[in-house]
């Protein structure tokens, strides 16, 4: 897998597409149920041979890019997915060193995937939600620092939705390990702005 800006752009989209549909469930209790396949779906295409691949297709990283420009143009109507999107780049490196864990999840997604195959078409991507929602809990949220979800209370009672915020959280964390595997690091988010909003913009367009 390549490691060009482009890839970068677009993993770093993956990251902000998650915590975007995060913040929409928890502030609306809807998300784009589009743009989340394509999130979830990321989960079960580890071992994907480019970047676009793990996404599906890019037009299905819409929401990720538009997020990712509003991001690095200040807009202030992203600072909840913005916040989501530096915890879970925090609790990346804190994963990525804990082979345990890597195992733990790599296995946990495999045998979500065979028993997905047993449920019908209608019910299948709810299951998978629900049960990598399970897996997050069991894993991940025991990772510093703990990611707390901000919403309207009556929205975040709600299973499916719980459910729902907890996978994307994970597909967030899948993107950001694999912004990290192309060469993606703080030094690019701190003064290779510039170039990401270009090429986010590129994309988008695309």
């Amino acid at each position: 897998m390549s490691n060009n800006l482009q890839d970068r752009t677009l993993a770093l989209a993956g990251v902000l597409q998650a915590t975007e549909l995060v913040r929409q469930a928890a502030w609306h209790g809807t998300w784009s149920g589009y743009a989340a396949t394509a999130s979830l779906d990321s989960l079960f295409h580890l071992e994907a041979d480019t970047v676009d691949s793990v996404y599906g297709d890019r037009k299905r990283m819409r929401l990720g890019l538009e997020t990712l420009i509003s991001v690095l143009q200040g807009d202030q109507s992203s600072n909840d997915a913005l916040r989501y999107a530096i915890a879970l780049l925090q609790i990346e490196r804190r994963f990525q060193g804990n082979k345990t864990l890597q195992s733990k999840v790599g296995q946990g997604l495999d045998d979500i995937a065979r028993a997905a195959k047993e449920q019908s078409e209608e019910t299948a991507e709810d299951f998978k939600a629900e049960r990598v929602a399970v897996l997050y809990t069991e894993t991940i949220s025991q990772l510093q620092p703990r990611i707390v979800v901000n919403g309207r209370p009556q929205y975040l009672k709600i299973d499916r939705l719980v459910n729902w915020v907890r996978s994307l959280l994970l597909s967030g964390l899948r993107s950001a390990v694999l912004w990290d595997q192309l060469g993606g690091g703080r030094m690019e988010l701190m003064f290779g702005r510039r170039k990401l909003l270009e090429q986010a913009r590129h994309l988008l367009q695309s």
